[in-house]
C-alpha cells in the first residue's frame, strides 16, 4: 500500500495543498502549531473517515469555512485507487474512483494505517475508555461491519440508558425492559468475540516483538478483560446467555443507577510484562515499550488480514523513544511500510537509518520540499 498524493482543501490551517508523496519515507520538519500533525490526522481521516484527535467533523473545516475535503491516491495489490472525503454542515460524503459511497462502512478500509504518537502512551497507562477506542479503530480497519455492530450497539445502549434514567423503581416495564436486554447481549456478544479475536492475534505478533525489543529480557501478555466473568470464545449461544443472566443479577442495582453497567461498552485491557501489570507496576519506559510493541504488532496484523502493509503514522514520536527503541521502529518499518514522520528536529531522528526519505518543509499551512 502507498500513498502517491495528497490533496487537502479547507482542512485545518490548509486553504489548498497538493502534495505527492513519492518517497518511502516522508519527514515533515516544522515547529510547533504549524499543520504537521494536522497533515498526518488527514491521512488517518481519509481512512476511517473521521479524525483520531475529534469526535467533532465540524472542527476539520478550515475557519470561517463551511466545508473540508480531503483526497488521495493509493496504489494497492489490486491497482490504484482514488479516494475523496468531503466534511460540512450537512454531514460527510465519501468517494471511490469518483463514485459516491451510500455507507461509510463500504469506503473504509480502502486505505489502511497505524498511527503512532505520544498520546499513545496512554493506552497503557490511561483510562479503559482509551483502550476500547484503540481495540475499536483497529479492528474497525480490517472488519467494517464491526463498526456497523458498534454503532447499532450503542443506539441500543442508549436508548436503555435513557430509560433506566427516566423511570422509577416501581414504574419499570419488564417486558420493555427484556427487549432491550436482548438486543444488548445479540449485538455485544459479536462486538466481544471480534474483540477477543483481534487480541489474541494481537498477543501473538506483540510478545515476538517485545522480546526483540528487550533481547528476550521481558515477556509481553495482553489480557482482555470483558465486564463480566466470561470466556468471548465460547459458543455465541452460551455467552449470549451469560450476558443475559449478568444483566438480570444488575438489574437492581442499574435501576438505582439509571445506567447500563454490563457490555462491551465496559470491557478493558490489561498488559502484563513478566506476569506483572504493566499499567501498576512497569516503569514508563516499559510502558513505552508496550506501546510500541502494539503499535509493531498492528502493522502485521493488518497485512495478515488484508494481504498488504499498511500506511505507518508517526506524530513526533521518534525523539520520545531512546536509541534502541528508535532504531527498532526504524528498523520494522523500514522498505516495508510507506510511513509518515513529524518532527521538530532531525537532531532527534537517526537518520543514518532512513533510506528512500523524503524530507519536507512545514510552515503556517504550507509544505516546501
Amino acid at each position: 500500500m502507498f500513498l502517491k498524493s495528497i490533496e487537502l482543501q479547507n482542512y485545518r490551517n490548509y486553504s489548498n495543498l497538493e502534495l505527492s508523496t513519492t518517497n518511502k519515507v516522508n519527514v515533515f520538519l516544522g515547529p510547533n502549531a504549524q499543520g504537521k500533525t494536522n497533515l498526518l490526522e488527514a491521512i488517518f481521516t481519509l481512512a476511517l473517515s473521521k479524525s483520531h484527535r475529534t469526535s467533532k467533523d465540524k472542527e476539520l473545516i478550515g475557519w470561517n469555512g463551511e466545508s473540508a475535503r480531503v483526497s488521495g491516491e493509493v496504489d494497492k495489490k489490486y491497482g490504484s485507487v482514488r479516494l475523496d472525503l468531503q466534511f460540512s454542515t450537512q454531514g460527510k460524503k465519501a468517494k471511490i474512483n469518483g463514485l459516491e459511497q451510500r455507507k461509510l462502512s463500504n469506503f473504509i478500509g480502502s486505505v489502511n494505517v497505524v498511527m503512532f504518537a505520544p498520546e499513545d502512551l496512554e493506552i497503557v497507562k490511561g483510562t479503559p475508555g482509551i483502550r476500547r477506542r484503540f481495540l475499536d479503530m483497529e479492528i474497525g480497519q480490517v472488519q467494517p461491519s464491526y463498526l456497523y455492530t458498534l454503532q447499532q450497539y450503542g443506539k441500543v445502549l442508549q436508548q436503555r440508558n435513557n430509560y433506566l434514567k427516566s423511570a422509577s423503581p416501581g414504574s419499570i416495564n419488564n417486558s420493555m425492559l427484556e427487549v432491550w436486554n436482548i438486543q444488548l447481549a445479540e449485538l455485544g456478544v459479536k462486538i466481544m468475540k471480534k474483540r477477543k479475536h483481534f487480541i489474541n492475534k494481537l498477543q501473538t505478533y506483540a510478545e515476538q516483538i517485545h522480546a526483540g525489543i528487550t533481547n528476550g529480557a521481558e515477556k509481553l501478555t495482553i489480557s482482555y478483560r470483558p465486564s463480566f466473568d466470561a470466556d468471548a470464545l465460547q459458543d455465541e449461544s452460551v455467552l449470549f446467555n451469560q450476558f443475559m443472566i449478568k444483566l438480570t443479577q444488575v438489574k437492581d442495582q442499574e435501576i438505582r443507577r439509571g445506567v447500563t453497567l454490563v457490555g462491551p461498552h465496559r470491557d478493558d485491557l490489561a498488559f502484563f510484562i513478566n506476569d506483572k501489570e504493566a499499567q501498576v507496576f512497569g516503569s514508563q519506559g516499559q510502558q513505552r515499550t508496550t506501546a510500541l510493541s502494539l503499535k509493531l504488532a498492528e502493522i502485521e496484523l493488518i497485512n495478515e488480514e488484508i494481504g498488504e502493509y499498511p500506511l505507518l503514522l508517526l506524530d513526533d514520536v521518534l525523539s520520545e523513544l531512546d536509541q534502541n527503541r528508535q532504531t527498532q521502529l526504524i528498523e520494522t518499518f523500514q522498505n516495508k511500510v510507506q510511513t509518515f514522520i513529524t518532527t521538530t528536529g532531525l537532531e532527534s531522528v537517526n537518520t543514518s537509518k532512513l533510506h528512500d526519505a523524503g524530507i519536507y518543509y512545514v510552515q503556517e499551512g504550507k509544505v516546501t520540499s
